[in-house]
């Protein structure tokens, strides 16, 4: 009988331990400028771009980066550390291939995906959308969605620009993290 009591303690200990998570790893915050955006990352939709991005956050790559390109009613664009829109890099020191499901659409504002130059061309550069954007459809790959601040992706997005699409006052993200 007290072995059933010892077998029974450990085995609700190890699933209280396991039911308390250190960090959300799919939950990112960025603390911006204007107030923190939280993004899901959806890990089953794209696996690598999620890993790219969180261990890009992890590192503090995004910290004191600027959204460099804002086009209202379409989207708001940050993680390129030159602030120019051609730099930045994945964590495996190149780009890394598209990951598209053909049911996950650019359906709703809100949606985290890789700013790319073409096929197969995403390092850590991102964009959220402000907008439903269906012609990104199979283009960019969706990873993720704002799930906490969208007021503030408006606020970011509301701002005044000038060449390029660029705020004319600056837009940082002052931190990222996991949650």
């Amino acid at each position: 009988m007290l072995k059933i009591f010892v077998i029974m303690g450990l085995f609700l200990f190890c699933a209280n331990a396991s039911a308390q998570p250190e960090k959300e790893k799919d939950v990112v915050v960025l603390e911006t400028t204007q107030g923190p955006i939280e993004i899901k990352l959806m890990e089953d939709v794209a696996p690598n771009a999620c890993e790219n991005f969180r261990a890009l956050v992890q590192k503090g790559y995004y910290d004191g980066i600027i959204f460099h390109r804002v086009i209202k009613n379409f989207m708001i664009q940050g993680g390129d550390p030159t602030g120019t829109g051609r730099g930045g890099d994945s964590i495996w020191g190149g780009a890394f291939k598209d990951e598209f499901k053909a049911d996950i659409k650019f359906d709703s504002p809100g949606i985290l995906a890789m700013a790319n130059a073409g096929p197969n061309t995403n390092r850590s550069q991102f964009f959220i959308t402000t907008a439903k954007t269906p012609g990104l459809n199979m283009k960019h790959t969706i990873f993720g969605r704002v799930v906490s601040g969208y007021e503030v992706v408006q606020k970011i997005e509301n701002t005044q620009t000038g060449a390029s699409d660029r705020p004319v006052e600056e837009q940082k993200i002052i931190r990222a993290f996991l949650k």
